[in-house]
C-alpha cells in the first residue's frame, strides 16, 4: 500500500484528488490544530473537507493539550473520515516547541496517555504518525512502539528521522524495520522518509518488510509517483510523463486550487510544486522564475502555453 504523507499547505483537497487519480492507495489531510477546530476556525474546517473519491482517507489532528484533543473528536467524526490520525511527528518549532507533534517525544508517557484517551473516546479507528525519537540520545520508537500498539491504535507510521534532525541528513529505515519485524507487533507499520522514486519504494518494501509506504516530499509536483510505484511493484516499466501531460496536470492543479481557496492563496501555495512538475527540463530556469513571480491566473495560463510549445517534443 502506497499512501500520501500529510504536509501542511501541500496535501490539500485539490492535490489529494490528483494523487488519488494517479493511484495513491491512502490519503491523509493536512494536519489540523485541535484548538483551531474547537474555535471553528474557517481554514481548519476547510482542511477537513474531502471527496468520496478520496477514500480511504484520514483526518490528521495535532495538539499538546489532552482536553482540546478530546474535545475536537466530535467535530472530526462529523466529517465522517475513514480514520483519525494523530500527528506525533511534526518537527517544526511552532508545533514541537509547544509540546505537540514530535515535541511530545520528550514525554513519551504523556504521548501514550493522550493516545489511549483518544482511542477510548473515538468512534473511528485511530492511527499515529511519529518519528524515530526526539533526539539521538532519547527514547527510541523501538522502545515505545509496543506501548503505542497497546493503546489500541489501528496502525503506526514512522518517519525515519529524529525531531532534532528536522529534514536534514538521510532517513534511517533500520529502526522502522526493527519495529515491523518485532514479533510482538501485529498492527500495520508504514515507513516514511526520502522516497522519491518508485525504485526506492520497492527497495524499502522488500528490505524492511513494511506494510505500506507513505510518500511526502517525493510527491510534491509529482502525483505520478503513485502510478509509477504501482507499475514497478507489479514488475512493469514506469511510464515516462511527457511535458504536455505535466503542463496540463499542473494547470488542472492550479485551477482546482483556485476554486478551493481563492486565486491569491492558490497561486502562492502552488509555487512549492513547479520545480518538481517540470524537473529535468533543459534551460527551464527562466520559466521557473516566471512561474513563481506570476500573480494572476491569466499570467499562469500564458506561461503554461509557452512551456507546452517550447517543450512539445519532450
Amino acid at each position: 500500500m502506497i499512501g500520501l504523507s500529510p504536509m501542511d499547505d501541500i496535501t490539500d483537497l485539490p492535490f489529494r484528488e490528483l494523487c488519488k487519480e494517479f493511484g495513491a492507495d491512502l490519503l491523509v489531510t493536512e494536519f489540523i490544530a485541535s484548538e483551531a477546530l474547537n474555535r471553528d476556525a474557517e481554514k481548519s474546517l476547510r482542511k477537513m473537507r474531502f471527496t468520496e473519491q478520496q477514500r480511504p482517507i484520514g483526518i490528521q489532528i495535532f495538539g499538546a493539550d489532552e482536553d482540546e484533543l478530546l474535545r475536537c473528536l466530535e467535530i472530526v467524526e462529523q466529517a465522517e473520515p475513514d480514520f483519525l490520525d494523530i500527528n506525533w511527528g511534526c518537527p517544526v518549532r511552532k508545533v514541537a516547541g509547544k509540546g505537540a507533534g514530535s515535541g511530545i517525544l520528550q514525554d513519551v508517557p504523556k504521548m501514550l496517555r493522550i493516545t489511549a484517551g483518544i482511542v477510548k473516546k473515538a468512534h473511528l479507528p485511530v492511527t499515529v504518525k511519529t518519528r524515530l525519537a526526539y533526539s539521538a540520545d532519547s527514547m527510541k520508537v523501538t522502545d515505545f512502539a509496543e506501548a503505542l500498539q497497546d493503546t489500541g491504535i489501528a496502525a503506526l507510521a514512522i518517519h525515519g528521522r529524529t525531531k532534532t534532525q528536522m529534514y536534514s541528513g538521510a532517513a534511517d529505515w533500520t529502526m522502522i524495520g526493527e519495529v515491523k519485524n518485532n514479533p510482538r507487533m501485529h498492527i500495520p507499520i508504514f515507513g516514511n522518509g526520502d522516497i522519491t522514486t518508485a525504485a526506492q519504494a520497492l527497495d524499502s518494501k522488500r528490505r524492511y518488510g513494511v506494510d505500506g509506504i507513505l510518500i511526502g516530499r517525493g510527491a510534491i509536483g509529482n502525483p505520478w509517483i503513485f502510478e509509477q510505484c504501482a507499475h514497478v511493484f507489479h514488475g512493469e516499466h514506469e511510464r515516462t510523463i511527457p511535458v504536455v501531460e505535466r503542463v496540463e496536470v499542473c494547470r488542472r492543479h492550479l485551477q482546482a486550487a483556485i476554486a478551493f481557496k481563492g486565486e491569491r492563496t492558490a497561486i502562492f501555495e502552488m509555487r512549492k510544486h513547479y520545480a518538481s512538475y517540470f524537473k529535468g527540463l533543459y534551460n527551464f530556469k527562466p520559466y521557473r522564475l516566471a512561474l513563481v513571480a506570476a500573480t494572476s491566473l491569466a499570467d499562469m495560463e500564458r506561461l503554461f502555453d509557452q512551456i507546452a510549445e517550447q517543450y512539445h517534443n519532450n
